[in-house]
């Protein structure tokens, strides 16, 4: 039970020290310039040397990919060799929102945006962002980039205790600096 423990806390620690190099040592094929936020163990499932990760993909908090349909297990008494496995490979500049889920076979185009709580069980074309359950083609990312720029508060470029500054400015916040 120790032994257990301990190798959770240090599975824990080498995740949250560096969730990319982690990644790479399951299996999970990364490009460059790529961004785990808030990173846990199991987000690549069981077989992570089926996942394949482009350059500057950014995946968040709750993200998980299933390369498999565990479904196949209540059916294994009628068809002992039932398996439904497949790859899944996302290419260059991606960003997958918040507890979203990738599914089996699915191939992320380059150029695209995941929103939060999608689950998309189906190939997304380059250049489109997708949203909901399951996830559909909902813009172009060109119609995104039109919208970000006409909402934007133009701080992305600052340092990250210049842009708080900048963000209690402009909304009036007060308060202790953040944790």
């Amino acid at each position: 039970m120790f032994l257990r423990l301990l190798g959770k806390l240090i599975r824990e620690y080498r995740i949250r020290r560096d969730p990319v190099a982690y990644a790479r040592s399951l299996g999970v094929k990364i490009g460059t310039g790529c961004g785990m936020y808030g990173a846990t163990v199991g987000m690549f499932g069981s077989d992570p040397y089926l996942i394949t990760l482009g350059d500057n993909v950014h995946i968040t908090h709750g993200v998980t990919f299933i390369t498999h349909d565990g479904a196949t297990l209540i059916l294994r008494k009628e068809v002992p060799d039932l398996e439904i496995t497949a790859p899944i490979k996302v290419g260059n500049d991606v960003y997958i929102g918040i507890n979203s889920l990738i599914m089996p076979g699915v191939t992320v185009g380059s150029r695209c945006i995941i929103g939060a709580g999608s689950i998309v069980t189906r190939d997304v074309p380059d250049n489109s962002v997708v949203a909901g359950v399951p996830a559909r083609i909902i813009k172009t990312t060109d119609e995104y980039l039109e919208s970000a720029m006409a909402k934007s508060l133009h701080l992305g470029h600052l340092a990250e205790a210049a842009k708080e500054s900048e963000l209690r400015r402009h909304f009036a916040a007060s308060g202790g600096p953040s944790g």
